[in-house]
């Protein structure tokens, strides 16, 4: 007989071993799905990782709870774990069933049911139906039911508990140690884990800026190291120093003749070559 069950409600299992099936209808847009198990010990929480049953971790060490390859039944998904509860270690009080998803929210997936097997009935009638439904529509991972121990038997409860922080938020609620890299995405942007500077490296050195001087003789201009003194003109270097008054003015167009001295007047001899286009040769 199959028990229909209802948020929160229980129900005895007669059986040694069970198989709990996560079912779902496919299709565009409907994330996939992921079962996972975590054997809890007192407290409700985790012995060690290694009580955690998912993708990355298949199969406990103790071999007594352990996933299922995915199968197509009909138009559904399936995904199962199977445990063989009356085998576990006394530690053992509760074996929590849950679902994640990855591409979108529960709000997406249809259909979405656990069904828990005696796991030596084969794929006959299920023990227990529940049809789990998401609260907000925002979650991710979901518990979907518990085996937990009553007295000497083993009951199955439904649960139907979100999390909208998906499988870690689900992990680590439960005591598992999740990598903070992992859990929170980090990369180089294209795929690749972020790089980190190992502690303790030295920082890389400074690129050297080539200072040019100025060329010799001459004040430093705009963009030259100044010297202290006063602050050269925007854009162009400072004017040549003044001529020394002692040295002769030189006259309009023409140098003055060789030889003359300082002070000295004009060559009496000197005379201005004939000027204009009448003195052209012919």
């Amino acid at each position: 007989m199959t028990h229909a069950m209802t948020k929160g409600s229980n129900v005895p299992l007669g059986a040694a071993a069970v198989r709990a099936v996560l079912r779902w209808t496919p299709g565009t847009g409907v994330p996939d799905v992921d079962v996972s198990a975590l054997l809890l010990g007192p407290g409700g929480r985790v012995r060690s990782d290694e009580d955690f049953v998912f993708y990355n971790q298949p199969r406990h060490p103790s071999g007594l709870v352990r996933r299922l390859p995915k199968k197509r039944v009909a138009e559904h998904l399936t995904d199962a774990v199977e445990a063989d509860l009356t085998a576990l270690d006394a530690s053992v009080e509760q074996v929590v069933i849950a679902a994640s998803s990855d591409g979108g929210t529960f709000a997406h997936v249809p259909d979405l049911r656990i069904l828990v097997h005696d796991a030596a009935a084969g794929d006959g009638e299920p023990l227990a139906v529940f049809d789990v439904r998401p609260e907000t529509g925002e979650e991710t991972a979901v518990i979907c039911g518990e085996l937990y121990r009553r007295g000497e038997g083993w009951k199955f409860r439904a649960v139907g508990q979100g999390y909208p922080t998906g499988l870690v938020g689900l992990a680590t609620a439960f005591g598992i140690s999740v990598d903070e890299a992992e859990a929170d995405g980090e990369d180089g942007g294209d795929g690749a884990p972020a790089v980190t500077e190992p502690e303790g490296a030295p920082a890389a050195p400074e690129p050297e800026t080539q200072v040019v001087p100025a060329p010799p003789g001459r004040p430093p201009a705009y963009g030259y190291p100044g010297d202290g003194g006063a602050a050269p003109a925007y854009g162009y270097p400072p004017a040549a120093p003044p001529v020394p008054a002692a040295a002769p003015a030189a006259g309009y167009g023409y140098p003055q003749p060789a030889g003359a001295a300082p002070g000295a007047g004009p060559d009496p001899s000197f005379r201005l070559p004939p000027m204009g286009p009448q003195f052209l040769r012919r």
